[in-house]
């Protein structure tokens, strides 16, 4: 088995390396494509969101039209981005290997099924949600089938190898699609009552996606399609319930979004990105260049005024590296923390353009390219960048970045590298 998994991972390794232009084009484009449609949406449904409700009839009739622009904001963009990043799946699971080789945690098991919990729990003890039981069972239920029907037709017919090689059932990831279906329950159940409902299960439900990852049981393809999957499909599990039941059972007025242009934009969430180091650099007699590379990054901010904040960034890439113009099998393997200053500027209720310039410090794992020769030298690294981010749903937004850092040489006396990355995040936005 464990031969099966090396050849396996070798043969999308070797089609990756012949297919590195026209994967890198289909990327951005699709990824780009899933952003403009997010930002699309959430212009034309700013007044829509923001329309204040009255009476439970007013509401479930508003609230099928609610259910599209929220599906649309959220689901789609995580399906489409994991769709095309399944060309960076090697470099997102070398990451996690070269980082936590001998990871092994079952906790992602049970906790995919912690919102839920939850929310039974508070239902249990009669704090009101938005539905009745009954109306609660039945819009679970429904979302519950499709999710399971999504999963498995997936799993089943596209048959993808699990990176630990154990079955070909990879592609989605279910536990992901579960974990994020709980959470987006528990939002839709007691959102009204608190954001922080919300934003407590999608982060239970980030933690078993990576997890999964971390186990070496999936790609990173698996878990953003997962979690897209389970999205959507209690997004519509919750719209089907509406259509056939009516104002019966609807106890909470659900919660009315308004978007304060001016409001301070703070955020917290995990960005996925490209990475490219552009050029070549002399190392001990020898050329080095860098293959297109993936970056994983969890960042926030807090701001004191709409317009300027502080904020950090805490970010793993990976990067092929070439020998004279050859591919090497070596990885130049990075670990980065970095703070600074963060502006934003509104450009509509929902949308934002922002920068951002901070300083760190950049860890590197040594790598021995060869018999003389060792690069992986770490040190400051200084980064700015521009981002355009949207509140696509209840202090729920997606972020796109293109960032540039001035990273440390490879090794002592060295040219300082130059880092590209375009990236979509997910945040938790207030």
């Amino acid at each position: 088995m464990e031969q099966q998994t090396v050849s396996d991972a070798g043969n999308r390794t070797s089609g990756r390396a012949l297919r590195i232009p026209t994967a890198m084009r289909r990327t951005v484009l699709s990824v780009a494509a899933a952003t403009a449609a997010v930002f699309t949406a959430s212009a034309q449904s700013d007044t829509l969101l923001c329309r204040t409700r009255s009476g439970f009839a007013g509401i479930t009739r508003e609230s099928h039209r609610t259910t599209l622009v929220r599906t649309t904001c959220t689901a789609v963009p995580l399906i489409a981005a994991g769709a095309a990043l399944r060309t960076c799946d090697v470099e997102f699971n070398g990451m996690c290997r070269a980082w936590a080789p001998s990871f092994s945690n079952r906790t992602d098991d049970w906790l995919q099924y912690a919102p839920a919990a939850l929310m039974v729990g508070m239902k249990t003890c009669v704090y009101q949600s938005r539905s009745s039981w009954g109306r609660m069972l039945v819009s679970d239920a429904i979302s519950a089938a499709i999710m399971a029907a999504a999963v498995n037709a997936c799993k089943y017919s596209v048959r993808t190898m699990r990176p630990d090689g154990s079955a070909r059932n990879s592609f989605p990831s279910g536990h992901t699609a579960t974990a994020f279906m709980t959470a987006t329950m528990l939002r839709r159940e007691y959102g009204c009552r608190s954001p922080w409902f919300g934003v407590g299960g999608y982060a239970a439900a980030t933690t078993v996606a990576v997890m999964r990852q971390l186990n070496n049981r999936h790609w990173m393809s698996d878990v953003m399609v997962g979690a897209g999957i389970g999205i959507l499909a209690t997004e519509l599990g919750y719209m089907f319930a509406d259509m056939i039941l009516r104002d019966r059972g609807l106890l909470r007025d659900e919660e009315t979004w308004s978007f304060d242009r001016f409001r301070r934009p703070l955020f917290f969430g995990v960005e996925l990105a490209l990475a490219c180091i552009p050029g070549h650099y002399d190392v001990g007699g020898r050329r080095i260049s860098f293959a297109q590379g993936a970056s994983a990054a969890l960042q926030g901010a807090w701001f004191f005024s709409p317009y300027a904040g502080i904020g950090g960034r805490f970010a793993v890439s990976r990067a092929g590296v070439r020998l004279d113009g050859s591919e090497s099998g070596h990885t130049l393997e990075s670990l980065s923390a970095s703070g600074g200053l963060c502006l934003s500027y509104p450009l509509s209720r929902r949308i934002a353009a922002g920068s951002r310039i901070a300083a760190g410090w950049e860890h590197r794992l040594a790598c021995r390219i060869d018999p003389g020769t060792t690069i992986g030298r770490s040190g400051a690294v200084i980064g700015a960048g521009l981002s355009l981010s949207c509140v696509a749903a209840d202090n729920f937004g997606f972020r796109l970045g293109l960032d540039y850092d001035f990273a440390p040489a490879v090794v002592s006396g060295g040219q300082h590298l130059h880092r590209l990355t375009l990236g979509l995040g997910m945040s938790a936005m207030f």
